[in-house]
């Protein structure tokens, strides 16, 4: 079962080439399970045993499932669907020497730059434009080997294999063709969105990589993709919440963008989007004010965001004592410093779900002279005031273009979240 359910998320993430088809994937597969849309522009009506799910910006939504009796409080799982790439400018192409034409970017998250050089990439993400007296918007993927980055050949750079500072600006633009495609980008999306080019007003794009993941290893042990960081933790937080029905809490799986530049947005974890969520889920059945205060203090939220293994060419940069590997089950982070949000309830909680589920589980701390990244939970837990753990799944080359991950840990997560959402 374990291959079986890391090949579906191999799927999954090829799918989701950008944050909105994430979404739009996610979509799918809610209304798919018989969950209901919501608008946040109408009232809403909610009904014991229902299943719902609402949509925030194109790139962020929250899906929920109502228990038949009482809501006790909200069992909530939180991840985000970006990941680090490069974001389109406008007016992006550039002509050189009236022989090429390559586009303008700039760097979006926190990325390993030489893992990017002398892939197939192209373009995705979302246009809006001009239609009658409206604005509307679409997802778009250019499916197609449109884009590469070339790597300065050696001949011309004998000190490259001796570390190398790369300039965004300069060495990190993607080549899309001859000077004959000047005017080509534009034609390719008018004609996804069947629009003239002149009613597209705005763009979201940005490049992924066109590599499919893999199952690697002796025994397939590994998956191989982009991505995973943190498309396999929304994958594993979607089939647990579509796989479960609550009995005493009202279960919800929210996604955020934007946790790779920071969360401080619309869509972001720093938003009021599912505290909002959570208020009017409460309003429809009569538990505002002093009752909805009590329905979170009976609530938990787990922050689902991969975390770091132990490397095998360099295991001097994990932790003495705290070392995560692949395939060893649920990581449960920890800092001194919250930038994880986990304190010892909450380690506890996670620990007795995972024992409950009879799913492994490991602790990673960095190493007390590393400053080690940040995540989601802390940023969400200010919004909304519950008792939060951060966990994610063990994985190598964190923010390459391709990461590496262990392919049992993708059921390990389903089934402890699972446990979660059922009791």
């Amino acid at each position: 079962m374990s291959r079986e359910r890391a090949k579906q998320c191999l799927e999954f993430i090829d799918q989701s080439v950008s944050s909105y088809h994430a979404i739009e994937t996610m979509r799918k597969r809610l209304v798919q399970r018989g969950f209901l849309p919501l608008d946040e522009r109408e009232m809403w009506k909610l009904e014991a045993g229902g299943s719902y799910f609402v949509g925030h910006g194109d790139s962020a939504m929250a899906a929920f499932r109502i228990p038949e009796g009482e809501i006790k409080g909200f069992h909530i799982v939180a991840t985000h669907c970006d990941s680090p790439t490069f974001k389109l400018k406008s007016n992006p192409e550039i002509s050189v020497e009236d022989r090429y034409l390559k586009l303008n970017t700039e760097g979006y998250g926190g990325m390993i730059y030489s893992t990017w050089f002398d892939r197939c990439l192209s373009v995705a993400g979302r246009v809006v434009y001009q239609k009658g007296e409206k604005l509307e918007s679409a997802n778009v993927n250019i499916d197609e080997d449109l884009l590469v980055i070339p790597s300065l050949a050696i001949h011309m750079n004998r000190e490259a294999n001796k570390g190398m500072e790369f300039n965004p600006q300069t060495d990190l633009l993607p080549l899309m063709g001859t000077a004959a495609s000047k005017g080509s980008l534009m034609k390719k999306l008018s004609k996804l969105v069947k629009v003239d080019e002149e009613d597209i007003l705005g763009t979201d794009l940005f490049l992924y990589v066109r590599e499919k993941g893999k199952l690697a290893g002796d025994e397939g042990e590994f998956l191989i993709s982009p991505r995973l960081d943190d498309l396999e933790c929304v994958y594993a937080s979607l089939e647990a919440l579509l796989e479960t029905t609550p009995k005493d809490y009202c279960t919800i799986g929210v996604v955020f963008n934007h946790e790779e530049v920071g969360s401080h947005t619309g869509q972001g974890a720093a938003s009021t989007f599912l505290k909002d969520t959570m208020e009017r889920i409460g309003e429809s059945f009569r538990k505002t004010g002093s009752a909805y205060l009590c329905l979170l203090a009976d609530s938990f939220m787990i922050s689902a965001d991969n975390a770091h293994a132990l490397h095998p060419n360099h295991p001097e940069k994990s932790d003495p004592t705290n070392k995560p590997v692949l395939n060893g089950g649920v990581v449960i982070k920890h800092h001194g410093g919250q930038k994880y949000t986990t304190d010892a309830y909450s380690e506890a909680v996670m620990k007795s779900i995972c024992k409950e589920a009879m799913v492994p589980f490991q602790d990673y701390h960095n190493r007390s002279d590393i400053a080690g990244g940040s995540t989601l939970g802390n940023i969400s837990a200010a919004q909304v005031s519950i008792p939060t753990v951060d966990i994610g799944l063990a994985q190598l080359a964190m923010h390459s273009a391709v990461e590496t991950a262990g392919s049992r840990d993708v059921e390990y997560l389903i089934e402890a979240l699972k446990n979660f959402y059922e009791k």
